[in-house]
């Protein structure tokens, strides 16, 4: 007994409870200050109306104030965070669908069993009916990309090139968009002209499906403007041979002929075409095909619209 109080009371045993006792205490602060860390990095990363300034009137005219300045960056986040919510909400739904996360939820109006789809699910639990569910999940892997690539994509507008997609690939379907930015301008994209151009696209078209959004837009460009070429363009109109067949009765009076064959007046075409001292006639030929190319591009915009 006495031995024991004397190791207990000993100043060694004494120090060493002090510096244990010491040590744990140290122990569950940085715990705690871990913990709470954790709390507010996660309360900072979380989407709240707590975290947009109230209204009020300005500070004066001209240039923001630092506080404005601060008030305009935090009011800019909601504003994205707004812009991007349809998508996100798009891909927890889907990722929900897909891994069937639902089915331990029991059913609200059958609590004796639980969800079986996300049909069931999302109208009950979110109320989100079936066609905004369905449409959500296919068009957010579209709206992420778009926003990635600063794009400022509504709902509306990423259901009309979800086709494209669906058909080809998701660089298809965002080359589709990028064309549409490229001829009316990053802020004038419509539903509307999506869709026309989606109509447009001929139903053999093959793409290839290793190329990058830029390449595919200039290949889908091209295959419209090929597209709304009229015919003359893609082979010769009667028209044109007989008049080629009078220009070659001239060429063979001039030369004492009774007869120049057409396909001797295609190869002198083509070896003037040719000709890098001479560029008459390639310099003709070029003239007509950028005009040629201006009234497709117009064709090709007035359809868009």
């Amino acid at each position: 007994m006495t031995k024991n109080w004397e190791e207990a009371t000993s100043w060694e045993t004494t120090t060493k409870r002090r510096g244990g006792d010491k040590l744990a205490k140290n122990s569950r602060v940085a715990d705690d200050e871990r913990q709470a860390a954790i709390a507010a990095a996660v309360e900072e990363a979380k989407p709240g109306l707590h975290k947009i300034p109230d209204p009020v009137e300005p500070a004066g005219e001209g240039a923001l104030t630092d506080e404005e300045q601060v008030r305009y960056r935090e009011c800019l986040d909601g504003v994205d965070l707004g812009n991007q919510a349809w998508f996100i909400q798009g891909k927890a739904l889907d990722t929900i669908a897909v891994g069937r996360l639902f089915r331990d939820t029991p059913h609200k109006l059958e609590p004796h069993r639980n969800y079986e789809t996300i049909e069931e699910w999302a109208p009950l639990e979110k109320g989100i009916s079936v066609g905004g569910c369905s449409k959500l999940r296919a068009a957010w892997a579209i709206g992420e990309v778009l926003a990635a690539r600063g794009f400022d994509a509504n709902p509306g507008q990423v259901r009309e090139i979800v086709p494209v997609r669906n058909a080809f690939n998701l660089n298809a379907a965002i080359a589709v968009y990028v064309l549409v930015a490229d001829t009316w301008g990053k802020d004038n994209v419509t539903a509307e002209r999506l869709r026309n151009t989606v109509k447009m696209l001929p139903g053999d078209l093959q793409l290839d499906e290793d190329e990058d959004v830029d390449a595919l837009a200039k290949t889908i460009k091209g295959v419209l403007v090929e597209e709304l070429q009229p015919a003359a363009s893609r082979a010769i109109p009667p028209a044109v041979t007989r008049a080629v067949d009078k220009r070659a009765i001239g060429i063979a009076d001039a030369l004492n002929r009774p007869r120049i064959p057409r396909s001797e007046v295609t190869l002198r075409l083509m070896e003037a075409f040719a000709d890098p001292e001479d560029t008459t006639v390639y310099d003709a030929v070029l003239d007509r095909m950028q005009q040629a190319e201006k009234e497709a591009k117009k064709a090709a915009k007035k359809v868009i619209t």
